[in-house]
């Protein structure tokens, strides 16, 4: 991998993204508007919205990122862009960690705005420090931009990239703690639910929440998460076509 035709690939997506203004309202302004809906259907009761608010804040800007980001690549092969760059000496792992740059920064964008709106506008009230907060929000955000791109490398149009989300997104969703704790799930949801990315996610965003110092127990889910990362972004590049068939 050559470190700067990496960065000048993820220069290259920033620019394209800058240029997209519904792009940057859906992974900026979404996340915001969904946690700001939920605070709203809880107003009457904002202990309920204390409890759930901060794990669907890590899931919300995961679920964004991941639909966007699987797309935009997509787009990339389809057009013929992947093709022609992959002429040059750039490689597939520099293109997949140039995207994955270019993401992770609107990723600290979105997580920083997103956290900020829930604690200072919708009174989120977390037992640990905000900032942890942020910092688990980003990361998930950039998780769900791996799990995309990982998902891009399989897709064959936009329309197969958005049939993805159910397969990668909706059973984490249904496993990862959220709707139940993952120790009452049967024994084998439970079994599957420990190697799933997002129940850590999750497990992290509610320790914040609980915990006035969480910091053993998110360093652990944190390190699960950048793990997750590493994986999702090595087997893309492994799987990456030059274009779509």
């Amino acid at each position: 991998m050559n470190p700067r035709l990496t960065l000048l690939t993820a220069g290259r997506v920033l620019r394209q993204i800058r240029g997209d203004h519904r792009t940057v309202a859906l992974m900026l302004v979404v996340p915001c508007v969904l946690i700001g809906l939920l605070a709203w259907v809880f107003t009457d009761r904002p202990m309920i919205f204390d409890t759930i608010g901060p794990a669907l804040l890590g899931v919300f800007p995961f679920v964004v990122m991941f639909i966007v980001t699987s797309i935009a690549t997509l787009r990339e092969r389809t057009g013929g862009t992947l093709e022609r760059l992959l002429t040059t000496p750039l490689g597939k792992a520099d293109f997949m960690v140039g995207y994955a740059l270019a993401f992770a920064v609107v990723a600290v964008l979105q997580g920083v705005i997103a956290s900020a709106f829930a604690i200072y506008v919708c009174g989120l009230d977390v037992a640990g420090p905000g900032w942890m907060l942020i910092v688990v929000a980003v990361l998930d955000a950039v998780l769900g931009t791996a799990l995309g791109l990982l998902a891009s490398a399989f897709a064959h149009s936009e329309f197969q990239a958005v049939q993805f989300m159910p397969a990668f997104v909706l059973p984490q969703f249904l496993l990862c703690g959220l709707i139940l704790p993952r120790e009452s799930l049967p024994g084998v949801l439970s079994a599957i639910s420990d190697f799933l990315p997002l129940s850590y996610a999750v497990d992290a965003m509610s320790a914040v929440a609980t915990k006035t110092d969480p910091f053993g127990d998110v360093g652990t889910d944190l390190l699960i998460i950048a793990a997750w990362i590493v994986v999702s972004l090595a087997l893309g590049s492994l799987t990456l076509r030059r274009r779509s068939a």
